[in-house]
């Protein structure tokens, strides 16, 4: 059977913010413009014209009320049942895109399931005891105790879950690691795409002042993204920082942000770009399994200090198109700038923008369509 001649579906855990996975998405969308998409919750006003020209099916979720949907950790207990209940009998294929949720649909035996996996359910596994400080939930004890036997029962569907696609592919070989210790799963490494600027010139760059460049952080406003310590870090070093992205840690950053600090929030993506090309460095402090804003940075030629650990590790060569740390504390973070400082004369823009163009859409689209073709002929196959 011929890909063309496929009945695809596409699966997101959610559409209530545009990050890094909803761009892999965009991708999957431009590849089978006739897919629907089914997700657990779609927030149309967050989404800001994303995939508005999409057909949308929701799960049961989506009929809470608003203001449960906007605290959407609240319904974790009914989450691993939503992707259940999607009824996707009438397709061949599909393509699920997860974090979280959606690789644990249900489909009938002939039709084939690929999942795309951005990281093993991150809360229930290495980063858990942090969940619990982060929601507060750690300062009681009884909601302590029947949370960690929430989680408990996650995990317990999260392994039967991984269990239901046919392949599992990986972001990055970070991704791939984890997936085999939690799930003792194998996976393929298909990079993210990430759209690479062509453009060599800065004349449209941002400045705060004449001839003064900043630092840049442009990320989900999230505790596992460390944003604090960075904050933290540029109050002592009082250097220029401008944070783009929004999320519920925006009013505490804001708070704690020194006068040298500015946060944006949201901004369209022209802004953004704009922002990219006026860069001193990018900077990543959060443990991630890839990152595509650090690639999107150095596609302009941009340098990025990160956390010596997780999926950047893939994409930063130390002294070449960036600088490591070693923790993410305020302390770490400030000598890894300084030490930036020191070797900035000795980067080349044009091997850094020659690194990011590596991770480039058409890359993604050319490999994974190797894969899908492989997987649906050998399915197929008489």
């Amino acid at each position: 059977m011929e890909i063309s001649k496929t009945k695809i579906a596409l699966v997101h855990d959610f559409l209530i913010q545009y990050g890094g996975a909803e761009r892999v998405l965009e991708v999957l969308c431009e590849m089978f413009p006739d897919a629907p998409i089914y997700t657990l919750l779609h927030n149309k006003e967050k989404m800001r014209g994303k995939f508005s020209d999409r057909e949308i099916y929701t799960s049961f979720l989506q009929k809470f009320p608003k203001f449960l949907r906007k605290r959407y950790k609240y319904l974790l207990p009914l989450m691993p049942t939503a992707p259940e209940t999607f009824d996707l009998r009438d397709f061949d294929l599909v393509i699920s895109s997860s974090g979280a949720w959606s690789k644990g649909i249900v489909t009938r035996l002939n039709t084939i399931h690929i999942s795309y996996l951005h990281s093993p359910m991150r809360f229930a596994w290495d980063v858990n005891e942090e969940y619990l400080k982060q929601t507060q939930i750690s300062n009681f004890k009884f909601q302590r105790f029947f949370t960690r036997i929430l989680l408990n029962y996650i995990r317990v569907w999260d392994k039967a879950a991984v269990d239901r696609p046919d392949h599992l592919i990986a972001n990055s070989e970070y991704t791939r690691e984890r997936i085999k210790k939690y799930y003792g799963k194998e996976s393929k490494v298909i990079y993210p795409p990430v759209e690479i600027n062509q453009e060599l010139s800065s004349s449209n760059s941002k400045s705060l002042a004449p001839g003064e460049k900043y630092f840049l952080i442009v990320s989900r406003l999230s505790p596992y993204k460390k944003i604090d310590a960075v904050v933290e870090a540029f109050n002592k070093l009082e250097l220029p920082l401008v944070i783009i992205g929004e999320g519920w840690q925006e009013k505490y950053l804001r708070s704690i942000a020194g006068k040298n600090v500015q946060i944006l929030g949201w901004q369209p993506e022209d802004g953004i770009k704009e922002y990219y090309a006026g860069a001193r460095a990018f900077i990543f402090a959060g443990v991630d399994d890839f990152g595509i804003a650090p690639v999107e940075a150095m596609s302009y030629g941009v340098p990025v200090v990160a956390i010596r650990k997780g999926g950047v590790k893939e994409i930063v060569e130390e002294g070449k198109n960036g600088e490591f740390f070693d923790a993410a504390t305020p302390e770490v973070i400030a000598d890894g700038v300084r030490r930036f400082a020191e070797n900035e004369k000795n980067y080349d823009k044009d091997y850094i923008r020659e690194r990011a163009g590596e991770f480039n859409k058409d890359r993604f689209k050319k490999e994974f369509g190797e894969f899908l073709e492989s997987v649906v002929n050998s399915k197929f196959e008489i």
